[in-house]
Parts: C-alpha cells; structure tokens; sequence
C-alpha cells in the first residue's frame, strides 16, 4: 500500500465516521490518492462533489473499495476556482464521475478527453456551467456534439430516444461500415429525475420512497442501501432475523432479474421455449416476494432499523414449497439454452469484453464476473448476515453473451440454496428498530450487490443531522461504457443480443 493510499481514511461497509476524520487533501495529492489507489487494483465506487456551506468551494469526495482488504477508503479536497485537474487520462473509470461533476457543479475537469453533459440539465449552482452556456440557456437532452468517424464507406445509424417497445428512453448513436461497429456512444438522461437532489435536507416522509423508486426492479437492493446508511448515521442495530429476512428479498429480487433476463436473451435469438417459461417463472419468483411482504416488486419490506413484515412457521412453508416449484422449472428452462446449438452459436463470441477492460472502466456485477473478474461486494465487502456465510463468486472467463447469460444461471443456482438455508434457520426475535435522528457532521458508505451489480449510496450529514449530500451511484452508471466497448468490432444486428446480457437500467442512471 502506497503512502498516499495509507493517509485515506478507512471503514466498513455501513460504517460511519466523523466528517473531520476525513483527510481535506490538497487537490494534487487528492488526485495522486485516487490514482495510487487505482493502480494497487482498488475501484472507484463514488466521486462526486458536495456544494460547501461556509463559502463557494465544492469538496470532491473520493470512496474507493479496496476488496482484497475488505474495506473502503475515503478522501476528499476543495475546489474553489473554476476547474480541477482531470483524473480519467489516468483513470479511465472514473470519466463519468468528472462528466457528471462538471454538470451538477459547474466544474470543468481539465483534460478530460470527451467532456460533455451527463443528464442534460442545469448546474446546482445557478452561473456555473462548465460547457459555457449563458444563464437560462435551453438544454435539451440528447443535443450535443457526438463523436464521428470519417471515411467514404463509413455510415451512422442513430436509434432512439424513442424506441419500438414499451421501454425506457435513451439514444444509441453507432459508427458503422457495413454492418460492423466501430464506435457505439450512448446518450442517456431523458427522465433524470432529480433525485439526489430531492434527497438533501432528509430524511423526511418521502426520503425512503425516492430509495424504493430509485431504479423500479432494484428496489430492494437500494432501499437497503440506503437503510444501511441511515443506521450506520445513527448507530441502529439490526435484529439477525431482520438481517436474514432482507438476504431473502434481496436474492428474490435476483432471481427474478436473472431468470427474466435468460428469458429475454432466448427470446432475442427467437428461442421461443425458454424465452416463454422464463417470462412465466419470473413470475413465480415476483410472487414469492409478494408472499413475502405483499409486493412483487418488495416495496415496503425494508426500513431502516430492519424490515416491515415477518414470517411465521406456515408462510416460510408456503415460500420453501413454491421456491422449490420455481427451481425445478427454471432449470428445466434454462438448460435447453444449453443444450441448442442455435442458441449457442448466437451467444459465444459475441459482445465480448476482456477482464482488462473490465478492471480498466470499473465495470461490476455479473458483466466483470463474465470476464472472470471476481467482484462481488456480498464476498468482497461484506454487510449484515453476510459477513458470517460465504457465498461463492460465480465467475466464467469468455465475457461474451454467453458467459453473461450463463453466469446467471450460476447465480440462480447459489440464490436458491442460500434462501432455502436462511428460511429453514431464521433466529427468533423483533425484526424493526427504531432509528434515532443523524448523527450530525458525518459520513456514511453503503455497499449492497444488487443484481446488476454494485450499489453505492454514500451520505454526507450537516451540523443539524440532516443529508448536506446523498449520491447514489447504480451499476448501470458503471456498466453502461462496458456496452458500447462490448459492440466493438461486432455486426449491429448483434446490439439488441448484447444490449439484452447487460440490461442495465435507464433511470437507475438518470436518477
């Protein structure tokens, strides 16, 4: 561990700490830190800035996941000019982060290579703007210079905002000759909803349905990220059979993700078969989370200080009966993906990303893991009841469509183990405590693998104990550039196959 690694300071996962035990770095040695940190293998898992409440600097806060050590490291530094000496030449996961600080902050990074709007909306600090727009200027999301490549036989197809099926919004903007890719850029921010915003001065009422509505099919993993955090602010314990119960939902949530998505790859091969029992086994497993606490998408099962319904004897019965239903036909489904070489001839070799280009962008969750990286936070930076089971990190080492796909599967296989292992074994006890008021001037960071991968929530409280800063960061908001590296050198008609093995979420980066 280098010396400027070593002067960050460190915590757990859903830990707190003073915010003056939080070294303010020289903006020099703030972005050495992060880089040392990069290159000893450690992941940037949030970079943002917080306006400041004394003056007109914004603090940039750096968490950084070191998971051969199980911890996270915090640094931060002033800007109090116009620009800030741009990490990403150095640090290529970090380049959304400076984009998306420029925009919010209306701090220019200063040699970014491909400085442009994040989510197409006006600085947090009205006559700040890091593109130079005049005050009241339109934006208008999607309208931006895009990158070109020239040649006479090179053409662009550009698809979207609006698309065919009743899905999210978002522009993909492709380079192509012929029917190969060169360059795929994506455009996002057509329903940024200001979340992060609406969340400073919390919690209030609403705090904890922005956390549910975050990202729709996520919701579990990012209400439970946010419940970490607000215990960790005000030193709330959790009952172990409240620690089990979210275990459960959190895995109910990925199998119904990870068996509706190996549906929707088949379908997008025209295999029809699996593509039509997985639509229906997703189902099944969004009603085990309806048995479980009245919701098939598990709103109102996690609040801070535990979880808002129980089990008894007959309902944890129910639930064991229809999982083990749900298990014989998912694998009756997914294994004739396997077993048709029509299915695998579309699946090997396509979209395929290294393990290097995985560690170089930061990409998480089942994508890295595709690639043989093995980036699991319920292993690498455990909370909670994981910190007491051992979990397997399910790896493959193609990272093409297949080993995307069939890494779900091996998901799918451990989730409903470990859910019939926690039910059968459920300590007594209460399952919600009641949370006091924040703790004031502190940091918290909250790590949860949800089942596109990591999610961040990292929150900043004021003097009063309230949130001066809440950023979320969502897989996606990783996974996104590990798409457009994925259609590389790959025929266009192959863009909905791969687009579908990452399916990553619209709005979970919008916010």
């Amino acid at each position: 561990m280098t010396a400027n690694v070593m002067n960050l300071v460190t915590l757990s996962n859903g830990q707190a700490v003073e915010l003056t035990a939080v070294p303010r770095l020289s903006i020099d040695a703030f972005g050495q830190a992060v880089l040392a940190a990069a290159a000893a293998g450690q992941r940037v898992a949030a970079y943002f800035g917080a306006a400041s409440a004394q003056d007109d600097t914004v603090e940039l806060y750096a968490v950084l996941a070191d998971d051969e050590e199980n911890r996270i490291r915090v640094a931060r530094a002033a800007v109090s000019g116009e620009e800030f000496p741009a990490l990403t030449p150095l640090c290529p996961q970090v380049h959304l982060f400076e984009r998306e600080i420029a925009e919010q902050f209306g701090l220019r990074p200063v040699g970014h290579p491909w400085l442009k709007p994040v989510r197409y909306r006006a600085s947090w600090r009205p006559g700040r703007d890091a593109w130079g727009r005049a005050a009241g200027e339109a934006i208008v999301p999607g309208v931006c210079d895009y990158y070109r490549v020239e040649g006479e036989e090179v053409h662009e197809v550009a698809v979207g905002p609006v698309h065919a099926g009743v899905i999210e919004p978002g522009h993909f903007r492709f380079q192509c000759h012929g029917e190969e890719v060169f360059h795929l850029e994506i455009s996002l921010g057509y329903q940024h909803r200001g979340v992060e915003e609406a969340l400073i001065g919390g919690p209030t009422g609403r705090s904890l349905h922005y956390a549910q509505t975050l990202s729709g099919d996520s919701t579990i993993a990012h209400t439970t990220a946010y419940a970490q955090a607000v215990e960790a602010l005000t030193a709330c314990q959790t009952s172990p059979r409240a620690q089990s119960l979210r275990a459960v939902a959190l895995e109910l949530e990925r199998l119904a993700n990870h068996v509706g998505d190996l549906g929707a790859l088949a379908n997008d091969v025209g295999f029809l078969p699996t593509a039509s029992y997985c639509g229906r086994i997703r189902g099944d497993f969004l009603n085990l989370s309806a048995l479980l606490c009245g919701s098939r998408f598990g709103r109102g099962m996690i609040r801070p200080g535990g979880v808002g319904f129980d089990v008894d004897e007959p309902r944890i019965a129910k639930l064991l009966q229809r999982l083990s239903e749900a298990e014989k036909d998912t694998t009756n489904a997914v294994n004739l993906l396997w077993d048709t070489s029509s299915v695998m001839a579309r699946f090997e070799d396509t979209g395929p990303l290294p393990a290097e280009a995985c560690l170089e962008l930061g990409i998480v969750g089942p994508p890295a893991r595709a690639a043989g990286v093995s980036r699991d936070v319920r292993h690498d930076q455990p909370s909670e009841i994981f910190r007491f089971v051992h979990l397997p990190v399910s790896t493959w080492n193609s990272g093409d469509v297949f080993a995307r796909a069939y890494v779900r599967w091996l998901e799918i296989q451990q989730s409903i183990l470990f859910i019939r292992e926690l039910l059968r074994s459920l300590s007594p006890g209460a399952t919600l405590a009641r949370p006091g008021g924040l703790a004031p001037s502190q940091l918290a960071v909250s790590l949860v693998e949800g089942w596109r991968g990591e999610i961040c929530h990292v929150a900043v409280t004021d003097a009063n104990g309230r949130f001066a800063r809440y950023k979320v960061v969502d897989p996606s908001f990783h996974n996104w550039t590990g798409l457009a590296y994925a259609l590389r050198n790959q025929q266009i008609s192959d863009f909905p196959l791969c687009n579908k093995s990452f399916n990553l979420s619209y709005c979970g980066f919008d916010l």
